[in-house]
């Protein structure tokens, strides 16, 4: 990049795409939990589990209605930070497994003081195109993206 401006900000929205293809999802589960010749308590149990996967992960990961649900991007001095409702901006570490592909760009990231590493799926339909291509370029070429947070 000719740039050596490490700023770099963006936000995005929920995705019809995501919530489309994560229906789907869910109905190929419950549709599988159908076919099978299970036990009926297996079936239940299967679909209870597919009733509170959709509780927890629509609000945060797909719809991104909950507080805790992450929204937005930015480079600057202090490295890359995370927003969401809850916390502000939140200092992570990006992962080498992120993914930034023409049709989605896929975040594996490190909150500072955790260990678990979280994902976010962020469709082209989620922001404008133009800003999705400078988060995708940004993302490749970045110098230190991989650094932890200070």
């Amino acid at each position: 990049m000719s740039s050596p401006s490490n700023g770099f900000e963006c936000r995005w929205h929920a995705s019809r795409q995501l919530l489309a293809v994560y229906v789907v999802a869910q109905l190929f589960a419950l549709g599988s939990l159908f076919l099978l010749s299970i036990p009926a308590w297996a079936s239940v149990l299967g679909i209870l589990l597919c009733a509170v996967h959709g509780f927890w992960a629509l609000p945060r990961q797909i719809l991104l209605t909950h507080p805790q649900a992450f929204r937005g991007l930015r480079r600057d001095a202090d490295g890359w930070q995370l927003w969401n409702q809850a916390g502000g901006w939140q200092s992570v570490q990006l992962r080498p497994d992120s993914l930034a592909l023409p049709l989605v760009v896929v975040l594996r990231f490190r909150l500072r003081g955790e260990r678990r590493v979280r994902t976010i799926c962020v469709p082209r339909d989620a922001q404008a195109a133009d800003l999705h291509r400078r988060l995708r370029v940004r993302l490749k070429f970045s110098r230190r993206r991989w650094a932890a947070p200070e």
